[in-house]
């Protein structure tokens, strides 16, 4: 069996559940984030400092190394774990959300993606089988079906067609696998409608998959309407098998994903805010260019005991961050990683000790939210 899940607790007050997903690279502790390696690499991140924020799993984008440098070569190199020299667990999504990104450059058939490529303008066709085929080449422990991403707003009826070909997707996915040793996650579409988005559940379960993600939230829709499908739809998902929002999101977002029975996350907001200079702490939200700054010769959080933090002041990461210095882009990911690692770490402490429902009170009652 390619992934296993078992759970060790649920939590009393909400659909919060803790475990341990075992995969073919290691054993993870859920709930977990997954820090984004686009191109094979978090950004301004190596290996060891990744796994030294207490990141367990990563996340690679299918899209960008089937362009570059083309997933025959990462075969060739041995694989995406020995490409990149990550030995934890690697999800890979399916490229359909950046394909779906690309707008007029991609034109969607019954059969797949017909799409430009951003960086030289070639032609590809992206099918449900290429997408597998691409994956299994990489190697990656997880891989996402192919899917049609419904954009916001759709109507009714643009969404139950977009539903229908991801379901008809879903099952040529499942086919085209050859790899035992690689999972396959099915994913839940059907926009704001939470009809559809039941009916989405259970076509892609009667498929059967290792594991059930939500998808298409997260696209511009409120939060409220956010939250509203994954309070609804997460608890319809079979229970024994992970369940991942995909493309989520911000603290706040991570802990009611969480209280809703979701497993896995994966957002560039940790990675994107710490290039921007945008910091998160416990009780605020620390631009470091700002300043007031300048002077400060204190850590970006007393709290924290990240690389950065132990080593270097506002005022000295300030400095790196005005004057264009690349340790800047650095330092400020390690924190920013450091930080969403922690937060799960304490999210699955408190489902360990029967208090979770107290630890999302205060989490939510604290200045600062993203």
């Amino acid at each position: 069996m390619p992934l296993n899940l078992e759970l060790l607790k649920k939590d009393a007050g909400s659909s919060a559940r803790l475990g341990k997903m075992t995969t073919a690279h290691g054993t993870v502790n859920t709930p977990f984030f997954m820090p984004v390696g686009t191109q094979g690499t978090v950004k301004s991140l190596n290996p060891e400092q990744i796994l030294n924020c207490g990141s367990q799993i990563i996340l690679c984008n299918t899209y960008h190394l089937y362009l570059r440098p083309g997933h025959e070569i990462i075969k060739k190199l041995g694989g995406l774990h020995e490409f990149m020299n990550w030995t934890g667990p690697i999800l890979t999504d399916s490229g359909g959300f950046q394909v779906f990104s690309l707008g007029k450059l991609r034109k969607i058939t019954p059969d797949g993606v017909i799409f430009r490529s951003h960086i030289d303008g070639s032609k590809h066709f992206l099918t449900p089988r290429k997408a597998v085929e691409v994956q299994e080449a990489l190697g990656s422990d997880i891989m996402m079906c192919l899917d049609e991403c419904t954009p916001y707003p759709a109507t009714y009826s643009e969404t139950k067609k977009s539903l229908d070909l991801t379901v008809q997707w879903a099952k040529l996915c499942k086919e085209a696998k050859t790899n035992a040793e690689q999972a396959l996650f099915g994913i839940v579409q059907g926009g704001t409608y939470l009809d559809l988005r039941k009916q989405a559940v259970e076509e892609i379960g009667l498929i059967g998959f290792d594991g059930y993600a939500l998808g298409g939230v997260s696209v511009g829709e409120p939060k409220e309407i956010m939250y509203a499908i994954a309070e609804e739809v997460t608890p319809k998902l079979p229970e024994d098998k992970p369940r991942y929002l995909m493309g989520v999101g911000t603290p706040e977002d991570i802990v009611y994903g969480v209280s809703c029975g979701i497993d896995m996350f994966d957002c560039v907001i940790p990675t994107r805010c710490a290039r921007h200079g945008l910091l998160f702490t416990n009780s605020e939200k620390i631009v470091i260019k700002n300043a007031r700054f300048r002077e400060d010769n204190g850590p970006i959080d007393e709290t924290c005991d990240c690389y950065t933090c132990k080593n270097f002041s506002r005022g000295y990461l300030r400095h790196l961050y005005v004057a264009g210095e690349i340790l800047a882009m650095v330092l400020n990911t390690i924190h920013n990683v450091h930080y969403y690692m922690r937060l799960l770490a304490q999210i699955r402490a408190a489902l360990e000790e029967n208090s979770f429902t107290e630890f999302k009170k205060t989490f939510f009652n604290k200045k600062g939210g993203f």
